[in-house]
């Protein structure tokens, strides 16, 4: 299928390749710059839409990785390199991968790359341009975009993805490989692209190594030396041990992890529990403590009334007798025989006023 006018031309097409190359072992990359793993990537403009177009370079490995610049706009015919540095501890890890399994280790990186691109309106452009110019004095340089400039950019990718602008996105993969290796000389070195062939230090490294034919894969065993089917063997054992280790690290930090989930699922049921039981017994001591509040009352109520009214009934009975003379038989009880004679006496002084009047 055929790229869209918006679509910037990408160099190299699929594929980015990192050349690994040691300090100290007398090799330097391909164009005479230090050790650091880096390539280049070049965007141009085919010239199939007159508008100016703005791209943003992505990785799956932002720690992993810089770019440099990761956006910008290319003019009509215009092109723009793109340079991308591996970083120092990614590439020491890598290396040191490839020296426990070869480059098996390598040739299945998950690093992958995602350019994107669209149209800019011209006076955003023209914009741009004036900057990038004023800032590398005239020679194209960007790493002095002002901060203005590179928020704007970010602010134009935010209000193209909203409101769904065409957006063409091309994904390339990334392959590592090191200096003088198996894979060196299998596609482009550092700073090179596909049109200009395979990179010719990797080659001649690639051809002038004779350790090599122990790991090559078209060599038959039975053109080996003895001494060759001996290492053959104890890198093959070397590295079939560490892939059980590997295998059984990695099975006995799995059981870790699921006997202490397992550990805390039970932890939190049994806390869940507890307080959902703390929460009912709270909840029925205090209801019953006031039905019972409520009940002692009533029932303390009703047994004093009661007491009331027997002791009413029992004065008022008491009283009665004591006026009507039945009650001569209770003088013989010792307290109630004072009072009853108390009684008497008033009766008696009161008749007797009576019978004075």
């Amino acid at each position: 299928m055929a790229a869209p006018p918006h679509a910037l031309e990408v160099t190299p097409e699929s594929a980015l390749q990192f050349v690994l190359t040691r300090e100290g072992d007398g090799t330097t990359a391909p164009d005479g710059a230090d050790s650091t793993a880096k390539c280049t990537m070049t965007l141009r403009h085919t010239g199939q839409t007159p508008q100016s177009i703005a791209f943003k370079v992505k990785t799956t490995q932002p720690r992993r990785y810089l770019v440099r610049p990761n956006q910008g706009v290319v003019s009509p015919g215009g092109t723009e390199t793109v340079s991308i540095l591996l970083v120092e501890r990614d590439k020491q890890i890598l290396l040191h991968s490839y020296d426990r399994l070869g480059q098996s280790a390598l040739d299945h990186s998950k690093d992958k790359f995602l350019v994107q691109s669209c149209t800019v309106e011209d006076g955003f452009a023209a914009k741009y341009a004036a900057e990038k110019t004023r800032a590398g004095g005239g020679d194209g340089k960007i790493s002095a975009i002002s901060k203005e400039m590179t928020d704007q950019l970010t602010g134009m990718w935010n209000s193209a993805s909203a409101s769904g602008h065409d957006i063409y996105n091309k994904k390339l993969h990334v392959r590592h490989v090191v200096e003088g290796g198996a894979g060196a000389g299998a596609s482009v070195g550092v700073g090179t692209s596909p049109a200009a062939g395979p990179a010719p230090v990797a080659s001649a490294s690639l051809a002038a190594s004779p350790s090599l034919s122990t790991s090559d894969k078209t060599v038959s065993p039975e053109t080996m030396s003895p001494q060759q089917m001996l290492a053959e063997i104890t890198s093959l054992r070397r590295k079939y041990d560490e892939l059980v280790s590997f295998s059984v690290n990695l099975t006995a930090e799995r059981d870790i992890l699921n006997n202490t989930l397992e550990q805390t699922k039970r932890d939190l049921n049994r806390e869940m529990a507890a307080r959902a039981a703390l929460e009912n017994a709270g909840a029925g001591v205090g209801g019953r403590g006031g039905k019972s509040a409520a009940g002692g009352g009533k029932k303390g109520g009703v047994s004093m009334m009661l007491v009331l009214i027997i002791a009413m009934a029992a004065a008022l009975g008491g009283i009665k007798l004591a006026n009507s003379g039945a009650a001569d038989f209770l003088e013989s009880v010792p307290v109630l025989g004072d009072a009853l004679d108390f009684v008497d006496e008033d009766r008696s002084s009161g008749g007797i006023a009576k019978e004075e009047l």
